[in-house]
């Protein structure tokens, strides 16, 4: 009767040293997936969120605040939707200084993400600025130092931008142009399109 309740014992014994290593290497694998997790992807999942939850929040490198939904990731940039006005925003992946979001959707976000995006991981932000060149919308260029550009984008770099200046919401005339300014990318927190025309 002894020697099985000493065998039982040492069969418990060998049974838990077995389940803590086993949750030891499942706790280390979690933690090596998710050092490869980048934000663009936690992004991509925000952005198919569940809508009956409150919206995320992204603060931005000049210290704006949006609350809305994301509309869209590329490879380096973000499109917002903000709750409550019109049109949308672009913002480079680098000007995110936070996002706030209801714990359940931060939780999501971490998870692996189902599927590629091959087409918008190859657009950079330069790609979708040349659109907003090649529309020749008038945006807004909210600078990382708080002061505003208005006008409209004649060029776009690798990374850097040439803006003609002229009133928010006008057309880019050859008389209403007040100045020329080169922007590098990293200068710039968000652009706003100033149509109600879909970014993407």
């Amino acid at each position: 009767m002894r020697w099985d309740r000493l065998f039982e014992d040492l069969e418990d014994q060998l049974s838990s040293e077995w389940e803590a290593e086993r949750a030891a290497l499942d706790s280390e694998a979690e933690r090596l997936r998710l050092s490869r997790v980048v934000l663009r992807d936690r992004l991509r999942t925000a952005a198919t969120r569940d809508r009956s939850t409150p919206p995320p929040s992204f603060e931005l490198a000049d210290g704006t605040v949006f609350t809305g939904e994301v509309a869209g990731v590329g490879a380096d940039w973000l499109a917002i939707e903000p709750a409550g006005q019109r049109g949308g925003i672009l913002a480079p992946l680098s000007a995110i200084c936070a996002i706030g979001m209801p714990h359940a959707d931060l939780l999501r976000s971490a998870r692996p993400v189902e599927g590629t995006a091959p087409l918008a991981d190859r657009m950079t932000f330069g790609f979708v600025l040349r659109d907003l060149v090649r529309r020749r919308l008038a945006v807004t260029i909210h600078r990382v130092n708080g002061s505003p550009l208005a006008g409209t984008i004649d060029r776009a770099g690798a990374d850097h931008l040439d803006i003609a200046l002229h009133d928010a919401g006008s057309a880019r005339r050859v008389d209403a142009v007040t100045g020329h300014r080169i922007v590098p990318f990293i200068a710039i927190a968000w652009v706003r399109p100033e149509t109600a025309a879909p970014l993407i």
